[in-house]
Protein backbone atom coordinates (compact mmCIF):
# COMPACT_ATOMS: atom_id res chain seq x y z
CA UNK A 1 0.00 0.00 0.00
CA UNK A 2 1.18 3.60 -0.57
CA UNK A 3 2.22 5.29 2.55
CA UNK A 4 -0.10 8.19 3.34
CA UNK A 5 2.59 10.85 4.03
CA UNK A 6 0.53 13.95 4.12
CA UNK A 7 -2.92 14.87 4.62
CA UNK A 8 -4.77 18.50 4.14
CA UNK A 9 -7.92 18.76 6.11
CA UNK A 10 -10.12 21.53 5.22
CA UNK A 11 -11.58 21.65 9.24
CA UNK A 12 -13.87 24.30 8.33
CA UNK A 13 -14.89 26.24 4.79
CA UNK A 14 -15.51 29.71 7.37
CA UNK A 15 -13.53 32.52 6.51
CA UNK A 16 -13.60 35.84 6.98
CA UNK A 17 -11.85 36.93 3.93
CA UNK A 18 -13.13 36.46 -0.15
CA UNK A 19 -9.92 35.45 -2.11
CA UNK A 20 -10.02 35.66 -5.88
CA UNK A 21 -8.57 32.63 -6.11
CA UNK A 22 -10.30 29.98 -3.44
CA UNK A 23 -10.44 26.30 -4.59
CA UNK A 24 -13.53 26.75 -1.72
CA UNK A 25 -15.40 29.78 -2.75
CA UNK A 26 -14.80 29.88 0.89
CA UNK A 27 -17.54 32.81 2.50
CA UNK A 28 -18.32 33.77 6.41
CA UNK A 29 -20.52 31.08 6.62
CA UNK A 30 -21.75 29.28 8.73
CA UNK A 31 -21.33 26.13 7.01
CA UNK A 32 -23.70 22.93 7.41
CA UNK A 33 -23.04 19.52 8.38
CA UNK A 34 -19.57 20.03 9.02
CA UNK A 35 -17.39 17.50 11.15
CA UNK A 36 -18.10 17.56 14.72
CA UNK A 37 -16.05 17.78 17.05
CA UNK A 38 -16.69 14.07 18.22
CA UNK A 39 -16.31 13.15 14.42
CA UNK A 40 -12.97 15.62 13.79
CA UNK A 41 -11.38 13.22 17.28
CA UNK A 42 -12.27 10.20 15.79
CA UNK A 43 -10.97 10.80 12.30
CA UNK A 44 -7.53 11.69 14.26
CA UNK A 45 -7.80 8.60 15.97
CA UNK A 46 -8.56 6.70 12.73
CA UNK A 47 -5.47 8.33 11.05
CA UNK A 48 -2.75 7.37 13.84
CA UNK A 49 -4.16 3.44 13.59
CA UNK A 50 -2.38 2.85 10.34
CA UNK A 51 -0.10 6.15 9.46
CA UNK A 52 2.09 9.22 11.00
CA UNK A 53 1.43 11.74 8.34
CA UNK A 54 1.97 15.69 8.27
CA UNK A 55 -1.84 16.65 8.98
CA UNK A 56 -2.47 20.28 7.72
CA UNK A 57 -5.31 21.82 9.05
CA UNK A 58 -6.29 24.33 6.46
CA UNK A 59 -10.23 26.07 5.25
CA UNK A 60 -11.65 28.49 4.79
CA UNK A 61 -9.97 30.05 8.17
CA UNK A 62 -9.16 27.12 10.70
CA UNK A 63 -9.09 30.03 13.85
CA UNK A 64 -12.91 30.43 13.35
CA UNK A 65 -13.72 26.68 14.21
CA UNK A 66 -13.72 27.58 17.97
CA UNK A 67 -13.19 23.82 18.74
CA UNK A 68 -10.21 23.96 16.56
CA UNK A 69 -7.51 24.32 19.79
CA UNK A 70 -9.17 20.75 21.47
CA UNK A 71 -8.79 19.20 17.42
CA UNK A 72 -5.26 20.17 17.57
CA UNK A 73 -4.11 19.04 21.18
CA UNK A 74 -5.45 15.71 20.36
CA UNK A 75 -3.72 15.32 17.09
CA UNK A 76 -0.56 16.38 19.11
CA UNK A 77 -0.72 14.10 22.10
CA UNK A 78 -1.25 11.15 19.07
CA UNK A 79 2.19 11.94 18.24
CA UNK A 80 1.40 13.95 14.53
CA UNK A 81 3.21 17.64 13.02
CA UNK A 82 0.35 19.40 12.83
CA UNK A 83 0.69 22.40 10.61
CA UNK A 84 -1.99 25.13 10.14
CA UNK A 85 -2.92 26.91 7.07
CA UNK A 86 -4.13 30.26 8.23
CA UNK A 87 -4.95 34.22 6.52
CA UNK A 88 -2.68 35.41 9.45
CA UNK A 89 -5.49 38.64 10.06
CA UNK A 90 -6.74 36.64 13.13
CA UNK A 91 -3.17 35.51 14.50
CA UNK A 92 -1.80 38.16 17.48
CA UNK A 93 0.83 36.98 19.97
CA UNK A 94 -2.28 35.94 22.05
CA UNK A 95 -3.21 33.23 19.30
CA UNK A 96 0.03 32.43 18.07
CA UNK A 97 0.62 31.08 22.06
CA UNK A 98 -2.38 29.34 22.09
CA UNK A 99 -1.34 27.62 18.28
CA UNK A 100 1.87 26.42 20.30
CA UNK A 101 0.48 25.23 23.56
CA UNK A 102 -1.58 23.30 20.71
CA UNK A 103 0.96 21.79 19.51
CA UNK A 104 1.03 23.47 16.11
CA UNK A 105 4.22 23.71 14.78
CA UNK A 106 4.07 25.58 11.89
CA UNK A 107 1.98 27.76 10.22
CA UNK A 108 1.76 29.23 6.77
CA UNK A 109 0.45 32.19 5.66
CA UNK A 110 -0.74 33.58 1.67
CA UNK A 111 0.91 36.90 0.70
CA UNK A 112 -0.01 36.87 -2.95
CA UNK A 113 1.44 40.72 -3.68
CA UNK A 114 4.79 42.66 -2.42
CA UNK A 115 2.37 45.54 -1.34
CA UNK A 116 -1.35 46.64 0.30
CA UNK A 117 -2.62 47.32 -2.87
CA UNK A 118 -1.92 43.87 -4.87
CA UNK A 119 -2.34 41.81 -2.00
CA UNK A 120 -6.06 43.66 -0.94
CA UNK A 121 -6.60 43.36 -4.42
CA UNK A 122 -6.17 39.73 -4.76
CA UNK A 123 -8.28 38.86 -1.28
CA UNK A 124 -10.46 41.47 -1.94
CA UNK A 125 -10.72 42.51 1.64
CA UNK A 126 -9.04 45.98 2.65
CA UNK A 127 -6.32 46.03 5.32
CA UNK A 128 -5.81 41.77 4.40
CA UNK A 129 -1.63 42.66 3.85
CA UNK A 130 -1.41 44.62 6.89
CA UNK A 131 -3.33 42.28 9.03
CA UNK A 132 -1.06 39.12 7.83
CA UNK A 133 2.13 41.04 7.84
CA UNK A 134 1.10 41.72 11.60
CA UNK A 135 0.05 37.92 12.37
CA UNK A 136 3.58 36.76 10.96
CA UNK A 137 5.50 39.33 13.05
CA UNK A 138 3.16 38.13 15.98
CA UNK A 139 4.16 34.14 15.08
CA UNK A 140 8.02 35.50 14.52
CA UNK A 141 7.86 37.29 18.48
CA UNK A 142 6.48 33.91 20.47
CA UNK A 143 8.88 31.75 18.42
CA UNK A 144 6.34 30.30 16.15
CA UNK A 145 7.67 29.17 12.93
CA UNK A 146 5.88 30.31 9.60
CA UNK A 147 6.41 30.43 6.12
CA UNK A 148 4.61 32.24 3.22
CA UNK A 149 2.63 30.56 0.42
CA UNK A 150 2.30 32.14 -2.68
CA UNK A 151 -0.37 32.02 -5.87
CA UNK A 152 1.45 32.28 -9.26
CA UNK A 153 -1.29 34.92 -11.67
CA UNK A 154 -0.82 36.85 -14.59
CA UNK A 155 -1.62 39.82 -12.60
CA UNK A 156 1.48 38.81 -9.60
CA UNK A 157 3.63 36.75 -11.69
CA UNK A 158 6.11 40.07 -11.82
CA UNK A 159 5.73 40.82 -7.96
CA UNK A 160 7.66 37.21 -7.12
CA UNK A 161 10.92 38.34 -6.70
CA UNK A 162 10.04 41.29 -4.05
CA UNK A 163 7.60 38.97 -2.17
CA UNK A 164 10.48 36.62 -1.81
CA UNK A 165 12.62 39.55 -0.49
CA UNK A 166 9.66 40.15 2.01
CA UNK A 167 9.75 36.56 2.90
CA UNK A 168 13.62 37.18 4.12
CA UNK A 169 12.45 40.37 5.88
CA UNK A 170 10.02 39.03 7.86
CA UNK A 171 11.63 35.92 9.20
CA UNK A 172 10.16 33.27 7.32
CA UNK A 173 11.14 29.47 7.29
CA UNK A 174 9.99 28.60 3.29
CA UNK A 175 8.22 30.27 0.49
CA UNK A 176 5.91 27.67 -1.06
CA UNK A 177 5.26 28.76 -4.67
CA UNK A 178 1.37 27.80 -5.99
CA UNK A 179 0.66 27.73 -9.61
CA UNK A 180 -3.05 28.57 -10.25
CA UNK A 181 -5.76 25.54 -10.49
CA UNK A 182 -8.54 27.09 -12.16
CA UNK A 183 -10.92 25.97 -9.17
CA UNK A 184 -13.92 27.67 -7.07
CA UNK A 185 -13.08 31.09 -7.37
CA UNK A 186 -10.02 30.62 -9.26
CA UNK A 187 -12.53 29.58 -12.42
CA UNK A 188 -12.72 33.60 -12.73
CA UNK A 189 -9.12 33.94 -13.49
CA UNK A 190 -8.61 31.64 -16.21
CA UNK A 191 -7.70 34.72 -18.27
CA UNK A 192 -5.05 35.62 -15.76
CA UNK A 193 -3.51 31.81 -16.31
CA UNK A 194 0.35 32.51 -16.86
CA UNK A 195 1.20 30.64 -20.38
CA UNK A 196 3.14 26.97 -19.95
CA UNK A 197 6.31 28.76 -21.17
CA UNK A 198 5.82 31.15 -18.77
CA UNK A 199 5.33 28.58 -15.59
CA UNK A 200 8.65 27.21 -17.44
CA UNK A 201 10.18 30.47 -16.70
CA UNK A 202 8.92 31.07 -13.62
CA UNK A 203 9.99 27.68 -12.07
CA UNK A 204 13.25 28.07 -13.99
CA UNK A 205 13.58 30.88 -11.64
CA UNK A 206 12.70 28.88 -8.30
CA UNK A 207 15.48 26.94 -9.09
CA UNK A 208 18.14 29.42 -9.61
CA UNK A 209 16.80 31.23 -6.27
CA UNK A 210 17.50 28.01 -4.57
CA UNK A 211 21.04 28.02 -3.27
CA UNK A 212 21.03 31.84 -3.01
CA UNK A 213 18.14 32.11 -0.79
CA UNK A 214 18.58 31.50 2.97
CA UNK A 215 14.66 30.07 2.73
CA UNK A 216 13.13 26.62 2.05
CA UNK A 217 12.22 27.39 -1.30
CA UNK A 218 9.28 25.18 -3.03
CA UNK A 219 6.80 24.75 -5.75
CA UNK A 220 3.36 23.08 -4.93
CA UNK A 221 1.00 22.58 -7.70
CA UNK A 222 3.75 22.64 -10.05
CA UNK A 223 4.97 19.03 -10.75
CA UNK A 224 6.74 20.33 -13.71
CA UNK A 225 9.17 21.70 -11.24
CA UNK A 226 10.57 18.32 -10.79
CA UNK A 227 11.60 17.76 -14.41
CA UNK A 228 12.90 21.11 -14.36
CA UNK A 229 15.18 20.89 -11.41
CA UNK A 230 16.75 17.42 -13.25
CA UNK A 231 16.95 18.75 -16.14
CA UNK A 232 19.11 22.44 -14.36
CA UNK A 233 20.67 19.61 -12.29
CA UNK A 234 22.27 18.07 -14.91
CA UNK A 235 23.04 20.95 -17.03
CA UNK A 236 25.15 22.50 -13.83
CA UNK A 237 26.85 18.77 -13.21
CA UNK A 238 25.01 18.15 -9.59
CA UNK A 239 23.25 14.83 -9.01
CA UNK A 240 19.78 15.09 -7.80
CA UNK A 241 20.20 13.86 -4.28
CA UNK A 242 19.03 14.61 -0.80
CA UNK A 243 22.07 15.99 0.32
CA UNK A 244 22.36 19.18 -2.85
CA UNK A 245 18.58 19.08 -3.02
CA UNK A 246 16.68 17.68 0.44
CA UNK A 247 13.42 16.69 -0.02
CA UNK A 248 12.94 17.82 -3.59
CA UNK A 249 15.42 14.93 -4.57
CA UNK A 250 13.26 12.48 -3.07
CA UNK A 251 9.92 13.67 -3.61
CA UNK A 252 7.47 14.16 -6.77
CA UNK A 253 5.71 16.42 -8.41
CA UNK A 254 1.98 15.06 -7.97
CA UNK A 255 1.09 13.65 -5.11
CA UNK A 256 -3.25 13.36 -4.89
CA UNK A 257 -3.47 9.50 -4.58
CA UNK A 258 -0.41 8.95 -3.98
CA UNK A 259 1.11 9.84 -0.58
CA UNK A 260 -1.38 12.89 -0.02
CA UNK A 261 -4.79 13.31 0.23
CA UNK A 262 -7.42 15.83 1.01
CA UNK A 263 -10.26 15.72 3.48
CA UNK A 264 -13.53 18.13 3.24
CA UNK A 265 -15.38 19.91 5.93
CA UNK A 266 -18.06 17.88 5.45
CA UNK A 267 -15.43 14.38 5.23
CA UNK A 268 -15.29 13.80 1.47
CA UNK A 269 -11.79 12.31 0.54
CA UNK A 270 -10.25 13.43 -2.46
CA UNK A 271 -6.99 13.32 -4.27
CA UNK A 272 -6.14 17.15 -3.56
CA UNK A 273 -8.71 20.37 -2.59
CA UNK A 274 -8.37 21.37 -6.36
CA UNK A 275 -9.35 18.19 -7.47
CA UNK A 276 -12.97 17.21 -6.10
CA UNK A 277 -13.24 13.65 -7.06
CA UNK A 278 -15.49 11.77 -4.16
CA UNK A 279 -13.16 8.64 -3.12
CA UNK A 280 -15.47 8.13 -0.08
CA UNK A 281 -16.71 9.89 2.90
CA UNK A 282 -15.08 9.43 6.24
CA UNK A 283 -18.66 9.42 8.03
CA UNK A 284 -19.78 6.18 5.83
CA UNK A 285 -16.11 4.34 5.95
CA UNK A 286 -12.83 4.75 7.29
CA UNK A 287 -9.76 6.90 5.80
CA UNK A 288 -7.36 3.52 6.13
CA UNK A 289 -10.39 1.76 3.87
CA UNK A 290 -10.77 4.49 1.50
CA UNK A 291 -7.15 5.05 0.74
CA UNK A 292 -6.19 1.74 -0.09
CA UNK A 293 -9.26 0.91 -2.12
CA UNK A 294 -10.78 3.56 -3.72
CA UNK A 295 -10.70 3.11 -7.75
CA UNK A 296 -9.53 6.65 -8.14
CA UNK A 297 -6.62 6.43 -6.01
CA UNK A 298 -5.52 3.05 -7.39
CA UNK A 299 -5.56 4.61 -11.17
CA UNK A 300 -3.22 7.49 -9.71
CA UNK A 301 -0.76 5.39 -8.64
CA UNK A 302 0.10 3.76 -11.93
CA UNK A 303 1.56 6.27 -13.72
CA UNK A 304 1.00 3.61 -16.80
CA UNK A 305 -3.14 5.16 -17.02
CA UNK A 306 -1.77 8.55 -17.78
CA UNK A 307 -2.49 9.57 -21.59
CA UNK A 308 -1.09 11.91 -23.83
CA UNK A 309 2.22 13.62 -23.09
CA UNK A 310 1.96 13.06 -19.49
CA UNK A 311 1.73 9.25 -20.80
CA UNK A 312 4.87 8.92 -22.65
CA UNK A 313 6.73 11.19 -20.87
CA UNK A 314 10.16 10.17 -19.47
CA UNK A 315 9.77 12.51 -16.22
CA UNK A 316 6.25 11.17 -15.22
CA UNK A 317 7.48 8.95 -12.26
CA UNK A 318 9.15 12.36 -11.12
CA UNK A 319 6.30 14.63 -11.91
CA UNK A 320 3.06 12.96 -12.93
CA UNK A 321 1.48 16.93 -14.13
CA UNK A 322 -1.02 18.35 -12.70
CA UNK A 323 -3.93 16.00 -12.37
CA UNK A 324 -6.35 18.81 -11.19
CA UNK A 325 -5.77 20.86 -14.40
CA UNK A 326 -5.81 17.78 -16.50
CA UNK A 327 -9.81 17.35 -14.99
CA UNK A 328 -10.56 20.92 -15.14
CA UNK A 329 -9.34 21.07 -18.85
CA UNK A 330 -10.15 17.72 -20.12
CA UNK A 331 -12.96 16.05 -17.82
CA UNK A 332 -10.21 13.68 -17.42
CA UNK A 333 -8.05 13.56 -14.60
CA UNK A 334 -5.62 10.89 -16.45
CA UNK A 335 -5.36 12.79 -18.92
CA UNK A 336 -1.74 15.41 -19.70
CA UNK A 337 -0.98 18.64 -18.05
CA UNK A 338 -2.17 21.12 -19.88
CA UNK A 339 0.47 23.67 -18.95
CA UNK A 340 3.26 22.04 -19.30
CA UNK A 341 5.75 23.08 -22.43
CA UNK A 342 7.97 20.24 -22.35
CA UNK A 343 7.41 18.06 -25.15
CA UNK A 344 8.47 14.19 -24.13
CA UNK A 345 12.04 12.42 -26.14
CA UNK A 346 9.33 9.35 -26.99
CA UNK A 347 6.45 9.52 -28.89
Amino acid sequence: MNQLRMIAWEITRQCNLSCVHCRASAQKGPYLNELTTDECLGLLDNIVSFSTPVVILTGGEPLLRRDIFQIARHGTEKGLRLVMAVNGTLVDENMARKMQDAGIQRISVSIDGATAESHDRFRQVSGAFEGALCGMRSAKKVGLEFQINTTITRQNSHELPNILDLAIDLGAAAHHVFLLVPTGRGKDLSDQQVTAQEYEEILTWLYDQMERSPLHLKATCAPQFYRILRQKAREDGKSVTYQNFGLDATTRGCLGGVSFCFISNVGQVQPCGFLELNCGNVRESTLERIWTNSPIFRDLRDFNNYRGRCGRCEYRKVCGGCRARAYEMSGDFLEEEPYCAYEPRYS
